[in-house]
């Protein structure tokens, strides 16, 4: 791979959660050039799998409003990793319980992706919970508190990933990874609420 060097860096925006700026940067033949970059702190998203009495997987979904899209969408419970030096497991742990009012016995991350390196550094931690307690939940903003929690059984809810009723990259990414997970059969069973 040839060689580039980040020259230098100037924040132009500075919001609530990110930020945007402007690099500038030398390639392989010499020449400079610049990017607009969005600084994230990165997110989490979970994938919690639940299981009925006779051992049927169900996954537990939100589906909320997206300002940015101006629309609803379904996904996997996820939040900002906005709590400056919180390890993304803990990130995890609360964002399940302030969602949809879960708490984990077992939580196993099952990747890391780069939603969008063309425009952001941001990274998403992607998690697989399972032995399932439930909780209070304390919902977060005005989306959240409008969304609607979905438990749809795991076969649906990847039926919905390829006809692209489920769109959102991070969960299409948890839920193909936890079904890859749950097909080699070690995963503990968490009943399904009531």
């Amino acid at each position: 791979m040839a060689e580039f060097q980040r020259l230098d860096e100037r924040e132009v925006h500075r919001g609530h959660i990110w930020s945007v700026s402007v690099a500038r940067f030398r390639g392989p033949d010499d020449a400079e050039f610049e990017r607009d970059i969005v600084r994230s702190p990165g997110s989490v998203a979970v994938v919690p799998i639940l299981f009925d009495p006779e051992g049927v997987a169900s996954v537990v979904l939100v589906e909320q409003y997206r300002p940015a899209i101006e629309a609803p969408v379904i996904e996997v419970p996820a939040g900002m990793r906005d709590v400056p030096g919180e390890p993304p497991s803990v990130t995890a742990h609360r964002e399940l319980a302030e969602e949809v009012g879960l708490r984990a016995g077992v939580l196993e991350e099952l990747t890391v992706i780069i939603p969008s390196p063309g425009m952001s550094d941001a990274t998403t931690h992607i998690f697989l919970a399972s032995d399932c307690d439930q909780v209070d939940d304390s919902r977060q903003g005005p989306e959240e508190e409008a969304m609607d929690v979905l438990h749809v059984p795991l076969q649906e809810a990847l039926e919905m990933v390829r006809s692209g009723r489920i769109a959102d990259g991070k969960s299409v990414v948890g839920i193909m990874l936890a079904s890859d997970r749950l097909s080699r059969g070690d995963l503990r069973l968490c009943p399904t609420p009531e």
